[in-house]
């Protein structure tokens, strides 16, 4: 994801048993919690229409009901992870043509997830129950909603067996951003992930399963290591190992960019929660990671292959551009063929926003842990609406060129990914 900054550029309870902490104030919590500002957008126009017009109004509702009939923390993150990961499954499934559509928004959109899903994090915040709850359960079960609504933990790779051998493939996606500049904006990687979530790719090498997450768009969540607690135990040794990763995003107009290099830099831009966070990427204590923490990371992807393939009408480009300060320099220099040696990133070939950083992580990981498969970034077009829906404070919340741009987006994602899986 690439934060638009110029005209030109326009266009756990679930997881105890990993190394993370879910963050928590132990203060008893005796009052609902104030909407966050991304629960806030949820008030405007064009994201109840899309709530409405997905027939997933009622999500938020129901979960307010279940949460009323609730009696004990055991039990709330019980009924809280299935509500969570219901949510998910009937994204999956409408994006994938499985139920009914529930209303004439097109299956492909990712954006009734997003919207959803807030509606139930502020029914969260806003829950009292007959029971003591300390802001520390709360956060515990917010962070418990936010996984099983993501697809964060129900990676479901096969394991091998003595017979024909599946190659795993992990793919991520992120949530719409830039909501303050147009709420009604999606992201085709949100888009793609839901569309590819538990399928199976053809290859002439064998086929290859295929599973996704949708992370956040919040500098947070990633500094507290939702990205390595997610994609941890896919990437270490076993019979579930990943056989290649792709982590998605959304970049510049009219291209796709395989991002060559991943930089340790925070350049920031504000996030969904409109938090801003400048410094060298945190990782978080617990997680494996090489001592000291690098500058930069590669990708791993096979880049010459996808340029060169047949993958879709939009152009793709092995991205080697990055931002450093020279070793012993002050001032940063854009190099147009990657870093150099001893230098400080600035920016990777995918900037400084979270795009850049879920591949600077994700590669980190790969290589504190010794995992020897394709993995990095891809970039996708800018989604753009169509001619005459371009003003967001007079347009529609769709339209057919909207439509086909994404569905377009998406087939040509999973091209590049079957060249990634027939070389895994």
């Amino acid at each position: 994801m690439r934060p638009i900054r110029t005209l030109a550029a326009i266009a756990t309870v679930a997881a105890v048993s990993l190394p993370f902490a879910t963050p928590a104030v132990a203060t008893p919590d005796t009052t609902t919690a104030t909407p966050t500002v991304e629960e806030q957008r949820l008030d405007q126009a064009a994201p109840q229409e899309i709530l409405r017009r997905s027939g997933f109004d009622g999500v938020a509702p129901d979960f307010a009901r279940a949460l009323a009939g609730v009696r004990s923390p055991a039990e709330a993150g019980r009924v809280i992870a299935h509500q969570g990961g219901q949510l998910w499954k009937r994204a999956v499934d409408r994006v994938q043509g499985r139920g009914p559509a529930g209303g004439d928004l097109s299956r492909d959109d990712d954006r009734p997830l997003y919207w959803a899903r807030l509606g139930m994090t502020r029914a969260l915040g806003q829950w009292r129950p007959d029971f003591p709850l300390t802001d520390a359960r709360r956060a515990a079960l917010l962070d418990t909603l936010e996984r099983a609504s993501r697809g964060e933990d129900s990676i479901d790779l096969p394991a091998e067996t003595a017979g024909q051998r599946v190659k795993r493939i992990v793919v991520t996606g992120f949530d719409p951003f830039q909501l303050d500049d147009d709420v009604r904006r999606s992201n085709p990687s949100g888009a793609a992930a839901l569309a590819l979530d538990g399928t199976t790719i053809r290859t002439d090498s064998g086929p290859a399963r295929v599973e996704t997450a949708v992370f956040p768009v919040r500098w947070g969540d990633f500094a507290e290591g939702t990205v390595e607690r997610a994609l941890l135990p896919a990437f270490r040794s076993g019979p579930r190992q990943v056989d290649a990763f792709m982590t998605v995003s959304q970049g510049r107009v009219g291209r796709f960019d395989v991002e060559r290099t991943n930089g340790a830099w925070r350049g920031g831009y504000p996030d969904n929660a409109n938090v801003s966070r400048t410094e060298t990427v945190p990782v978080p204590a617990g997680v494996p990671t090489p001592r000291p923490q690098p500058q930069w990371t590669t990708t791993t992807l096979p880049y010459e292959r996808i340029v060169a393939a047949d993958t879709g009408p939009v152009p793709v480009h092995d991205h080697t551009e990055v931002t450093e300060i020279p070793a012993g320099g002050t001032t940063p220099v854009v190099r147009p063929d990657g870093p150099t040696p001893g230098s400080t990133a600035r920016a990777g070939g995918g900037g400084d926003y979270l795009s850049n950083e879920i591949a600077y992580r994700a590669t980190l990981l790969r290589d504190a842990v010794g995992l020897k498969a394709p993995g990095g970034h891809l970039h996708t077009p800018v989604l753009q609406f169509g001619p005459g829906n371009t003003d967001p404070a007079t347009g529609r919340v769709t339209d057919p060129d909207f439509v086909h741009n994404r569905e377009a987006i998406t087939a040509q994602v999973r091209s590049i990914l079957t060249v990634v899986a027939a070389t895994a």
